[in-house]
């Protein structure tokens, strides 16, 4: 199982302590017979590696280590972190959680420790060093992976402290707490540190977590937990460090995840790398944004794919088995997106608890004849065949959608206005708009730089933070196109809001003022007619007739043009979509919640003026994606529709996959799940 040529990485979290050592042989057997490379080892194995607090016992680590090296295996080694092993909680009961009901936890499950317990710290970072120590320099050794889908909460008394210590650095002084926090309103001045407490059920919040007086004060704790758990992270990271200063280090995201902002981890991640497990049947084009959320992390490097099932999951209420096709589909659109590496979760089934019945490439009887090991194998073979053809490649793109946590965190949690109205189905519904369309897009955060980009998209961009408003401004005034929507520009970092029209420092960009902001339950629509920028009102050519729903902005023009009008309620006939000539660009404001049909229109309006649709746009569910490496493009063409579709090659190329030669207007089909990979040429 020598990597040669070099390939993308295939295979995944393998547990091989879960089985008796006779079945070890049959495993490498099958890996190799899928041209399986690479065993991810280990995330789980603390309570084996060690028994006690002054017992460590790496026999049984060794035979596995040994193993995968013996059969030239790449290697990603965890640091066992990923949950505790049952003796530390039952001697040291603080690194137990505390909910956020303030229910002290006791032992059990798996994202179950304090980050900001003492304890648990100085362990896991003395089995991180250990377990560094041991296998630096392993033959294979290709990452390092530091716990496991980092996540979730505490509330406990070690968090309280923690808290009042990041304020303190965070803000300096009482004065500017109170400041940042609106304090004065309802008496909530505090004059010492320690009057400080974390906003839970008990204390700030009703109705859930997303339901709180002082949004200042939940917003900070957010960014506070994630901070810790980013602590506990390079506190790992670091004693891997002090033993292997060259192995990247990581850990596994998971893609669109509200409790961590992922873009304050990404400096302290040498790759990024996630697991794709998505909500439904026909997620293809959130998976895309989450590929290329996840490749943004590191200016556009290409990312790992850490895990995915080959068949079912087993979290969900009901879970579906991915029908013929759809995994190899999945995975080539994890590698169109940027993905390095193609990995499971996981190689062999666990015969118990709660991931019993969780897909695998090899079942409970551990079969090679089944449909999903044939399905892996014979991606595998695709993936041997590509070779190094793609890997390192980069993703060009011209448009950038932008993603904010602090944005997602604060339009969530604000009291007011529409508490139905979700940050990442609208961020999705204008992705979607660019995904059908066919356009690269880096998806990025608010301090990237912009200046390489033609269009900047940017949903609901509700907090602005330092000087993104400058910077949008900057693209249009080159001549470059900015598109957001209701509620952005209200309110500044702390979460206060701005004492200006909306959308504040946005304003100008746009070319407006919000009056009033009107709010309906979900499914009351008001229409709203669009019409394409200088055709005159009363011509009666409507491009389109859209419905829009939830927010109902009042908008009053400073010098935008309209081009969508409500039809309904007291403001029919007002703005509810405007553009505004801003230097050489123009900024686009959608003041209220289009469907699908409306934002595609919007978005397709700013496209076409950059001229930047991709081919076969006109085509549904069949997706475009292009890598880029030493001046050499390969096109990945992605059939996720339902039905056969027939199309000319827009491009010259060399089919990968098959080694067909293709000429620009050779006809291509593509029945459901087909994956063409085009190795372009002039």
């Amino acid at each position: 199982m020598t990597l040669a040529p070099p390939k993308i990485p295939f295979g995944g979290d393998y547990n091989p302590e879960q089985w008796p050592r006779t079945v070890w042989d049959e495993d490498w057997w099958a890996f190799e017979k899928a041209s399986i490379d690479t065993v991810t080892l280990g995330v789980f194995a603390w309570s084996f590696l060690q028994p006690d607090e002054d017992t460590y016992d790496f026999t049984r680590l060794d035979e596995i280590v040994a193993e995968a090296v013996a059969h030239d295996a790449t290697i990603v080694l965890a640091t066992a972190t990923g949950a505790m092993p049952p003796w530390l909680a039952h001697r040291y009961p603080e690194v137990n959680r505390t909910d956020f009901e303030g229910r002290h936890h006791v032992y059990g499950q798996r994202h179950n420790f304090c980050p900001s317990s003492p304890v648990f710290r100085r362990l896991s970072v003395a089995l991180a060093g250990r377990i560094a120590e041991r296998y630096a320099g392993t033959d294979g050794l290709v990452a390092w992976h530091v716990g496991n889908e980092y996540g979730g909460a505490c509330y406990c008394d070690h968090c309280a402290a923690a808290f009042r210590v990041w304020l303190r650095e965070r803000y300096g002084t009482l004065e500017r707490l109170n400041d940042a926090w609106n304090a004065t309103f309802w008496s909530h001045l505090f004059s010492d540190w320690e009057e400080v407490v974390p906003p839970n059920a008990l204390s700030e919040h009703w109705r859930g977590p997303h339901h709180t007086a002082f949004q200042g004060i939940t917003l900070d704790y957010r960014r506070f937990m994630s901070d810790q758990l980013l602590a506990c992270y390079r506190a790992e990271k670091d004693a891997i460090r002090a033993v292997d200063p060259v192995t990247p280090v990581t850990t596994n995201f998971m893609g669109i995840y509200q409790p961590i902002d992922y873009h304050r981890w990404a400096p302290h991640l040498d790759l990024a790398s996630w697991d794709n497990y998505p909500p439904g049947m026909r997620e293809h084009a959130r998976m895309a944004l989450a590929h290329d959320l996840m490749r943004g992390l590191k200016d556009g490097a290409p990312f790992w794919l850490m895990e995915q099932t080959p068949t079912i999951t087993a979290s969900r209420d009901v879970n579906p088995v991915k029908r013929p096709g759809v995994m190899r589909l999945w995975t080539w659109q994890a590698v169109a997106h940027g993905a390095d590496a193609a990995l499971f979760f996981q190689m062999r089934q666990s015969r118990g608890a709660c991931e019993k019945y969780h897909g695998a490439v090899l079942d409970h009887a551990g079969r090679t004849d089944t449909r999903a090991f044939r399905e892996v194998a014979g991606l595998g073979a695709e993936l041997a065949t590509l070779g190094d053809a793609v890997v390192g490649a980069r993703t060009p793109a011209r448009v950038a959608l932008v993603f904010d946590w602090d944005s997602w965190w604060a339009v969530e949690m604000t009291d007011g206005f529409n508490r139905h109205v979700s940050y990442v189905q609208t961020v999705l519904q204008y992705y979607r708009a660019l995904w059908q369309a066919n356009v690269g897009v880096d998806v990025v955060p608010v301090t990237a730089d912009l200046s390489g980009y033609d269009v900047v998209v940017a949903p609901l961009l509700h907090l602005l933070k330092g000087d993104v408003a400058a910077r949008l401004e900057d693209v249009a005034r080159r001549g470059g196109s900015v598109v957001s929507t209701f509620y952005a520009g209200r309110v500044d970092e702390d979460d206060n809001a701005y004492l200006m029209d909306a959308p504040g420092p946005l304003g100008a960009l746009f070319g407006l003022r919000v009056d009033e902001t009107d709010s309906a339950e979900p499914g009351v629509a008001n229409p709203v007619t669009l019409r394409s920028p200088g055709s005159a009102a009363d011509d009666g050519a409507a491009s389109l007739v859209a419905d829009a729903g939830l927010v109902f902005e009042v908008v009053v023009p400073q010098g935008a043009e309209v081009v969508g009008t409500y039809g309904s309620d007291f403001y029919a006939g007002t703005s509810a979509v405007t553009r505004n000539t801003f230097g050489s660009g123009d900024g686009w404001y959608v003041a209220t919640g289009l469907d699908d049909a409306g934002v595609g229109w919007v978005v397709g309006q700013v496209l076409d003026r950059h001229r930047l649709v991709g081919p076969y746009a006109d085509v549904p569910d069949l997706e475009v994606a292009v890598r880029e490496r030493d001046g050499v493009r390969t096109a990945f063409l992605l059939h996720h529709g339902t039905g056969a579709v027939e199309v000319p090659a827009y491009t010259a190329g060399t089919d990968l996959l098959t080694g067909r030669e293709v000429r620009r207007g050779d006809p291509l089909r593509l029945q459901p799940t087909d994956v063409v990979v085009l190795r372009e040429r002039p």
